[in-house]
């Protein structure tokens, strides 16, 4: 029985010595934020900068396939129009063009959308690294302990920093100027 009494005071002079020192760290103010990722992702002027750079540069190639794609459909409703007064092998020689034309189109379009994709997730990816760099600056300039991001059920505006983390990257954008 005295070693059951001698285990039970060791383990309640453990849990004494614990909130003993957990008291302090406790009375201490933790400063916590939380960040909405997505409303930073979609309301950021780099997001805009970054998606006009690409709308820009995917431009020529989407004139390309929208022209091409005209032209399809005018081939179309031409040999539908002419088809009736065609021989057998002039009607053959313009549905082989109207196929190969049609596989052209597509092979155009799956070429713009695999690849515009592809510069989506680039760009996306450098936008987050840039955007998580100044979440960490801005806690860090103004104190935070804790900044929680992702996976977040309920923040009450007390907690939520997100508007004045997006104030700080449009001011940071400004300064550094538009790219």
């Amino acid at each position: 029985m005295s070693l059951v009494k001698q285990h039970m005071y060791r383990v309640v002079f453990g849990i004494a010595l614990v909130c003993a020192f957990a008291l302090p760290a406790s009375a201490q103010e933790l400063k916590i934020g939380v960040v909405n990722i997505p409303v930073l992702m979609e309301r950021s002027p780099q997001t805009k900068a970054a998606m006009d750079a690409l709308q820009e540069e995917f431009a020529p190639r989407q004139r390309e396939f929208l022209a091409k794609q005209k032209e399809f459909e005018e081939m179309t409703a031409k040999v539908q129009k002419d088809v009736a007064v065609m021989g057998e092998t002039e009607r053959r020689n313009a549905e082989k063009n109207l196929r190969d034309l049609q596989r052209e189109v597509a092979r155009l379009q799956t070429e713009f959308r695999e690849d515009l994709n592809l510069r989506q997730n680039e760009e996306l990816g450098l936008l987050q690294r840039s955007l998580l760099k100044e979440v960490q600056d801005y806690a860090a300039q103004e104190g935070y302990d804790l900044v929680v991001g992702d996976g977040v059920l309920f923040a009450s505006t007390a907690v939520n920093i997100t508007e004045e983390v997006l104030r700080a990257v449009e001011a940071n954008f400004q300064a550094t100027g538009a790219r």
